[in-house]
């Protein structure tokens, strides 16, 4: 945890606490802190700032001289349209999106996703991973997550109207390579900016997209582009494509 996240009813004036066990024990055990020791903590939904211990105990700290100044990272302005991947790599995925600041997560049906996955019951646990993520990131603001659970209405329905700037697809056997695609928009683009980058991507889960949903997405205008001739794993696929919107803010 690189900052503790409280909700608002955890502050009371210059004062607050925590109770969480999980927090109580990083603070505690990882972090070896004391009272009088000063903790980077953050305030659900609201700013960033910094407070020191004034008393532990196995199941509470005490807070005093709370000072919440400073305001949240910027959102990425992106939506990621994810192919809900397996339950036990979902947690991963979730943090990690969360911690690199992704607007909107949305979890969707795939070929290639298996119907167990929507009962798992780590679909329960989301804003727990998203916790996790913001604490990681140093950020207070959760991306809004949805899941859709139907493929094609979902794309035919509802898609045109989230697209706010251009859709793009992460696909291995795509023409075109993100550079390539990047270097387009920069030609027809003023000097580089962040706009460059389309505002939603899609990704597929292990396996990728088949070719019905690839050719269904490109009717609605997206582009299928890839990152290069390796075949990566989900997670590892998400982080090096979303790296690129960290490098263009």
């Amino acid at each position: 945890m690189n900052c503790i996240l409280l909700p608002a009813a955890n502050f009371s004036n210059e004062s607050a606490h925590i109770n969480e066990a999980k927090q109580v024990e990083h603070i505690s055990q990882v972090l070896a802190a004391k009272v009088g020791d000063t903790l980077k903590i953050g305030q659900l939904k609201g700013n960033l700032g910094s407070a020191i211990i004034a008393d532990i105990t196995p199941e509470r700290i005490e807070l005093c001289e709370v000072k919440l100044t400073i305001a949240p990272p910027p959102k990425l302005n992106l939506t990621v349209v994810l192919a809900l991947p397996r339950p036990k790599v979902l947690r991963r995925l979730m943090m990690d999106m969360t911690a690199l600041g992704v607007r909107d997560i949305i979890l969707i049906n795939s070929y290639r996703t298996q119907k167990s996955y929507w009962q798992s019951p780590m679909l329960g646990r989301l804003d727990e991973f998203v916790l996790e993520g913001l604490q990681q990131g140093v950020d207070t603001v959760a991306p809004r997550i949805s899941l859709q659970k139907r493929f094609k209405p979902f794309v035919e329905d509802e898609l045109a109207q989230l697209i706010t700037n251009r859709a793009i697809i992460a696909h291995p056997y795509a023409e075109l390579s993100f550079s390539q695609y990047v270097q387009k928009q920069l030609e027809n683009s003023e000097p580089p900016h962040s706009s460059v980058l389309p505002s939603m991507v899609f990704i597929g889960a292990e396996g990728g997209w088949i070719d019905y949903e690839v050719e269904l997405l490109i009717k609605q205008g997206c582009q299928a582009v890839h990152i290069g001739p390796r075949i990566l794993r989900t997670e590892a696929a998400v982080n090096a494509i979303l790296g690129q919107w960290l490098l263009y803010q």
